[in-house]
């Protein structure tokens, strides 16, 4: 049955840096500087690498899906409370799948596309998640099996989903793009990238149009390009100046975008962001860089308009370390570390602003290390 929050939440709905609820685990720790702190959560049911996160509209968060500690896809899902700060289980996936991508939809329900399945390989599979009934359904397949595409929603409610890779990286990264019309179950292609790639951003712009940056496809890629859901079609924009694989990408509380990290030329591990002005089609690289660099991070607006970026692998270390990105100043500081490395995890923010990080691994490499804790970041 559809769980009852209590005035609690939404109490602090409206608060920008409070906590709401205190913290339910009397054994957690808590890593802080004068900026902000992460405190350790609740568990989750199992351990999950590469799982999806998504932010439900009555302040929980599903957690679907992943790698567990067997190596062995999931099809099993958490739902996060953020008033007693515990995990329970709701219902499960017809399709084990990490490496999967996900958006919360206007009604509210969560739309799960592709991933790697139990064969190894990629699937075409596509699942909704109702939280009034805390039940999956299948819905219509996708034109071609997709892990690590990205999805975005569209101002007109529809989702873009782009590229990705079907079963071998080096070899069949994806072009192809097709939009997922929630109001009738079906999936229609559209235009296709100019570049195929996966490990890629997909950001919406104030203007409707989406940015997608960045990527694999045998070789790290440069070469953004702009979706206008207007025409169906990409067209290339302007260069970041240098390829990323697994960048991050925020759209910040003006009109840039904020680019991060990743790994780029002979897989060197990148320190440098990039800023994109939609409206001169360019980047700059002239902000400043991070104090780590890292790639497969985690990236975050926060309420107050800085971007949260957490841990991430340099491939030698899997990382704890966390800073911030201050749009005004255009630097990063550091800022309390995570109780855990984490790389592959995932995140989002909660509705009074504070980040919860959950799952991943702490193991670099395809080793597994795959964790079930989770923590929370609220600025002091």
């Amino acid at each position: 049955m559809k769980k009852i929050f209590s005035f609690a939440l939404f109490a602090c709905i409206g608060a920008i840096l409070v906590s709401c609820g205190g913290n339910g685990d009397s054994s957690s720790s808590t890593s802080s500087s004068p900026t902000g702190a992460f405190t350790a959560t609740g568990m989750m049911t199992s351990p999950r690498s590469m799982p999806t996160a998504n932010l439900l509209i009555d302040g929980r968060v599903l957690v679907a899906g992943g790698v567990g500690s067997e190596a062995n896809a999931l099809a099993s899902a958490d739902l996060y409370d953020p008033i007693t700060r515990t995990f329970s289980p709701t219902g499960s996936m017809s399709n084990p799948r990490y490496a999967a991508s996900s958006v919360r939809l206007l009604d509210g329900r969560i739309f799960v596309a592709g991933g790697e399945g139990i064969s190894g390989t990629g699937i075409d599979s596509v699942e909704i998640y109702n939280p009034a009934s805390g039940t999956w359904q299948v819905t219509s397949k996708m034109s071609t099996p997709r892990l690590n595409p990205t999805v975005t929603l569209l101002d007109n409610g529809k989702v873009l989903v782009v590229g990705g890779y079907t079963y071998d990286s080096d070899c069949c990264a994806l072009a192809s793009a097709e939009i997922y019309d929630p109001a009738t179950g079906t999936f229609s292609p559209t235009g296709s990238l100019s570049t195929a790639r996966r490990n890629s951003t997909a950001t919406l712009l104030n203007n409707g149009k989406v940015l997608i940056a960045g990527g694999y496809n045998g070789v790290n890629i440069d070469a953004p390009e702009i979706y206008n859901p207007f025409t169906g079609k990409f067209s290339l924009t302007g260069s970041m100046g240098t390829p990323r694989r697994f960048p991050t990408a925020n759209l910040l509380l003006g009109k840039n975008v904020l680019v991060v990290g990743g790994y780029g030329e002979n897989n060197s591990v990148l320190v440098s962001a990039s800023l994109y002005d939609p409206e001169a089609g360019t980047f700059s690289n002239t902000t400043g860089s991070m104090n780590t660099p890292t790639g497969r991070q985690t990236s975050t607006l926060l309420i107050d308009g800085k971007v949260l970026i957490a841990g991430g692998y340099n491939l030698v270390n899997v990382l704890s370390s966390a800073q911030l990105y201050d749009p005004i100043t255009g630097t990063f500081s550091a800022t309390g570390s995570m109780t855990v490395p984490r790389w592959r995890h995932a995140e989002a923010r909660l509705l009074n602003g504070d980040v919860l990080i959950v799952g991943g691994a702490n193991v670099g490499g395809n080793s597994g290390g795959a964790l079930a804790s989770a923590e929370t970041y609220s600025r002091k």
